[in-house]
């Protein structure tokens, strides 16, 4: 319970320090994280890609899900929070990159994610960073990859739609507030 009041408070610091890079006052509730991650396949893959790592949420799930050989890469903008994600999961299969996800290329070493994951504020973003951040996600994914998201609005999925042959999407009403779980696609099923 402490660490949870914790994440919160630093969570909320981080949001009040740069809020249209956090996005959200709170970090995602694990019923929505795992109700996300269930819309991809993360024991089965090799690589997985975290955007937005924030205080670790989805990082301690994708965790419990990923294989033994797998591995994570886990991208948090804000040095307070990725140092966080660095002292929280010294576990050898999860890297923390405390860059810009528009970066994330640079860290794939030319691989291709099998699972993306991503928080990012997208509708809070600067448009020109949305774009570019948007325009990059499918080159991440290998040919059968799946991004899941989690949003606060509706607002992304004609942009997901414009960039991927295959969108689903969900709210989870147990957020605060509700959020919105879309999985992404290039694959021609699911």
């Amino acid at each position: 319970m402490r660490q949870l009041l914790t994440d919160r408070l630093r969570f909320l610091a981080a949001f009040v320090a740069n809020p249209r890079q956090v996005g959200a006052v709170l970090p995602t509730s694990r019923s929505a994280v795992r109700a996300m991650l269930d819309m991809a396949d993360v024991p089965a893959a090799d690589l997985v890609v975290e955007l937005g790592a924030g205080t670790g949420v989805q990082t301690g799930e994708i965790l419990a899900r990923l294989k033994p050989e797998a591995r994570l890469i886990a991208v948090e903008i804000d040095p307070r929070l990725s140092a966080l994600l660095e002292e929280r999961y010294d576990d050898p299969r999860v890297q923390v990159v405390t860059d810009s996800a528009e970066n994330i290329h640079d860290y794939l070493d030319g691989r291709k994610a099998d699972v993306l994951v991503s928080a990012l504020p997208f509708t809070s973003l600067d448009k020109a960073l949305r774009q570019r951040i948007l325009d990059a996600l499918p080159g991440m994914l290998g040919p059968r990859g799946v991004m899941v998201v989690i949003q606060y609005s509706p607002l992304m999925l004609g942009e997901f739609r414009r960039r991927f042959r295959t969108v689903r999407w969900r709210i989870t009403p147990w957020n605060v507030p509700p959020a919105i779980l879309f999985a992404c696609s290039d694959a021609e099923t699911d």
